[in-house]
């Protein structure tokens, strides 16, 4: 049964990517190719391919091969595995902005048509862009809800980076250690102390996605080390209180998702009201 299960998989998998190749090459391409010069007609398919077809392929395909796995880690928009999951800070959004700002980081500006050309020109061009914006991963049914930056060398090409999800305090009592706490939720309202759990990645270059070939920025393997910079200066700074290393997600295989090498290990702590105050962490 196992192994019938597993023939399925992978016939599912070889038809979509037939089909993929069969309306890409020979429905999509030879429309551009009769209507548009040559060079237009490979950039317009890459594009149809890339940021319309292929992303809806895959998530069609995830529907069929069910992972059943605990989502610790961000999807894409095309439902594959993105960033794990590596921080948690609890106090409000308030809180949250000053201590990044504290750090001389900066909060990402939203992402939309203006911002992406502006990104797309300053990467090009190698030109700082220091409040640049994230591409959009998900986590608890919803894109990210704030994001910061420092960048590296002021290359907007190269940067810290960390994206957060904020969830109620009472839902985590409530979930945490369960199933239930990577399912959907809403955001608490920006005043209230919530648990901001975060994705911290550095960026590093130019790169392609997996599967989907998109434009985007190569990241670190090693996001231990990035995690350990933003706890390691907020500690300097006095802006958290003890920090606790959580770990949700051993049964993860070598603790490996997508090409990142992490330790498994969530980082927890309180935010101090302007570097004042111990902090304390709720979950034990």
């Amino acid at each position: 049964m196992r192994l019938l299960r597993w023939l399925w998989r992978q016939a599912v998998i070889l038809g979509l990517g037939a089909f993929s190749v069969w309306i890409i090459v020979f429905v999509i391409f030879r429309i551009t190719d009769n209507r548009l010069p040559w060079i237009l007609a490979v950039a317009v398919t890459y594009g149809i391919a890339a940021y319309i077809v292929l992303p809806r392929v895959i998530r069609l395909g995830l529907r069929f091969v069910q992972r059943s796995r605990v989502p610790e880690y961000t999807t894409a928009g095309d439902g594959l595995p993105g960033d794990p999951v590596n921080l948690a800070l609890i106090g409000t959004l308030a809180e949250l902005r000053a201590a990044f700002a504290a750090l001389g980081w900066t909060e990402a500006d939203r992402l939309g048509l203006a911002s992406s050309w502006r990104m797309a020109v300053a990467f090009l061009l190698n030109r700082p862009y220091p409040s640049a914006p994230f591409s959009t991963l998900y986590l608890f049914g919803r894109g990210q809800d704030i994001g910061f930056q420092k960048a590296i060398d002021d290359s907007p090409r190269k940067r810290h980076h960390v994206r957060f999800w904020s969830m109620n305090l009472s839902r985590v009592e409530n979930t945490l250690g369960t199933p239930a706490f990577w399912l959907k939720s809403s955001r608490p309202p920006d005043g209230d102390r919530a648990l901001w759990i975060g994705a911290a990645t550095r960026d590093t270059g130019f790169a392609l996605t997996w599967l989907s070939f998109q434009i985007t920025h190569a990241t670190a393997a090693d996001t231990n080390a990035e995690r350990d910079l933003i706890v390691s200066e907020m500690t300097a700074r006095q802006l958290i209180g003890p920090v606790k290393a959580y770990d949700e997600r051993s049964e993860l295989p070598q603790k490996r998702v997508n090409h990142y090498h992490f330790d498994g290990d969530v980082s927890v702590a309180s935010l101090t009201v302007q570097g004042r105050g111990s902090g304390t962490t709720v979950v034990s």
